[in-house]
């Protein structure tokens, strides 16, 4: 069987067509969003950010990087083992995602200010663990920022118990405009290439983090950005930075 050519254009495509539509139809949230964060590190408050599966990696993109904020503490499945006493096969099953108990175990083992903001990332909006943490971060009177893909959020059923999804539990939604399924490009047989999620909420994270900057400026405050270890200043610019915000900041592994 032969079957049709798919090129590297073609996802090409894709990441251009979701960050326009990104550009065109996401800076209102982009930018309530960055007013909460703002508002909150100018009150001494941190950003705490959670994701699991592959919109971990946005949370990651939060922390701990050259050009972004320090003040951000990022939440991870992760955390069982490397903060508490959780056998590491327990978290290895990549469904246990779906397991609402591991937000208030995750949580105990975070220091949480309550005027933290917590930002949130899931492509889909509905396995237990996001969906729990965000209504216990909402209980606790934390405001919540989601990062999800409302054309796969509303066409799913919630894993969680209460039916919820992340975007009915957050203050500010971003859609990150991706598609039902993330793979954007389709093949032959049915199965599709080419997930989205990942650039598009990169970008969203940097286009939230740039707006917060702006923010504390018009406060008259200086943004906490990290400067590249990797460069001879960096170094002594961020350790100035880490005596500010303490261990409330937990480094991310290299």
């Amino acid at each position: 069987m032969t079957y049709p050519t798919v090129r590297w254009t073609a996802a090409a495509e894709q990441a251009r067509a979701v960050v326009d539509r990104i550009i065109e139809t996401q800076g209102g949230p982009v930018t309530e969003a960055a007013e909460l964060i703002a508002a909150a590190i100018a009150d001494g408050a941190v950003v705490q950010a959670f994701g699991t599966g592959h919109s971990r990696s946005l949370a990651q993109e939060f922390t701990g990087r050259a050009g972004g904020l320090l003040p951000v503490n990022m939440l991870a499945v992760k955390d069982l083992v490397l903060f508490g006493d959780t056998d590491p096969k327990e978290i290895l099953d990549p469904l246990c995602e779906r397991d609402p108990g591991l937000a208030e175990r995750i949580l105990r083992l975070a220091e949480v200010d309550p005027r933290d903001v917590f930002v949130i990332a899931s492509q889909s909006g509905g396995n237990g663990v996001i969906v729990e943490m965000a209504q216990l971060a909402r209980a606790r009177g934390h405001k919540i920022v989601a990062i999800t893909s409302l054309e796969h959020s509303r066409r799913i059923t919630s894993r969680h118990p209460s039916g919820l999804r992340l975007f009915e539990v957050a203050d500010v939604v971003i859609d990150n405009c991706g598609r039902y399924g993330d793979a954007s490009v389709p093949l032959p047989d049915g199965a599709a290439t080419g997930p989205m999620s990942t650039v598009a909420g990169a970008l969203i994270v940097q286009l939230v983090v740039t707006q917060v900057c702006g923010r504390l400026l018009e406060r008259g405050i200086r943004p906490p950005v990290m400067v590249s270890n990797n460069v001879p200043e960096g170094d002594a610019h961020n350790e100035e930075l880490w005596a500010r915000f303490g261990a409330r900041i937990r480094p991310v592994e290299p």
